[in-house]
C-alpha cells in the first residue's frame, strides 16, 4: 500500500496494525509472504538489509501488515544502522494504532544479545509483543524444544510473564494458521483510540 521513510508519512487509518521485525537475514520477508499468500509481496534477497522503509500492506481491508527494517545487519553503515534504528524506535513509540509487534527470532541461535536488549526495550517502552521463531523446519524436534527453553529460561530471569511465541517455517506454511488466527482474535478484541 504504501512505503514510508518517516513515521509522519505512514497511512493515516485507524484500522489495527501489526509489525514485523527482527535481526537481518531472520526470513522476515518470506514470513510475510507466507502470511498473505503471495510469495511477491514482500521482496525477499540472499542479501539482508534491503529493508529500509516502513512498508505497510492492507490485508483484507481488515488490517495492515508493516514490515520494519531489520536490525543488526553489519555491512550497513554504523550511521545507517543508527538512522534505521531510531526510524524502528519512533514508530515503536508513536504509532496509535500498532496492535502488536511480531519480533522475528532465528530458531537455530541461542539468544544473541541484540535481540534481548530489543526484547527489554519493548518492555521498557510497554509495547505488546510476540515472539516467532522462524526456520523451525531446519531443527530436529529435539534441538527445538531445548533451543526454545534456553531462550524462555534466559527471559525468565527478567521476565514475570513470557510473551506469545510461534513456531514458524516459510517452506513448510508452519504456524501460518496459527498466527493468522491470532490477529484475528486480537482485532476482535481490540479497541484503538
Amino acid at each position: 500500500m504504501k512505503s514510508s521513510p518517516e513515521v509522519g508519512q505512514c497511512p493515516s487509518s485507524g484500522l489495527p496494525e501489526y509489525a514485523f521485525t527482527g535481526r537481518s537475514n531472520v526470513g522476515k520477508s518470506s514470513l510475510i509472504n507466507m502470511l498473505a499468500g503471495n510469495r511477491k509481496l514482500a521482496k525477499t534477497s540472499s542479501t539482508p538489509g534491503k529493508t529500509r522503509l516502513i512498508n505497510h500492506f492492507l490485508i483484507n481491508t481488515e488490517w495492515y501488515l508493516a514490515d520494519l527494517p531489520g536490525y543488526g545487519y553489519a555491512r550497513a553503515s554504523q550511521k545507517m544502522r543508527r538512522d534505521l534504528g531510531r526510524l524502528v524506535g519512533r514508530y515503536i513509540k508513536t504509532r496509535k494504532n500498532l496492535v502488536s509487534l511480531f519480533l522475528l527470532i532465528d530458531s537455530r541461535h541461542k539468544p544473541l544479545a541484540a535481540d534481548i536488549s530489543f526484547i527489554h526495550f519493548l518492555g521498557e517502552n510497554r509495547v505488546p509483543f510476540v515472539l516467532v521463531f522462524t526456520k523451525c523446519d531446519k531443527l530436529s524436534a529435539n534441538l527445538l524444544e531445548r533451543n526454545l527453553d534456553i531462550y524462555f529460561n534466559r527471559l525468565r530471569k527478567t521476565w514475570e510473564k513470557l510473551p506469545p511465541h510461534f513456531c514458524t517455517s516459510a517452506k513448510n506454511q508452519t504456524g501460518r494458521d496459527e498466527i493468522l488466527d491470532f490477529i484475528d482474535k486480537t482485532n476482535a478484541e481490540v479497541k484503538l483510540p
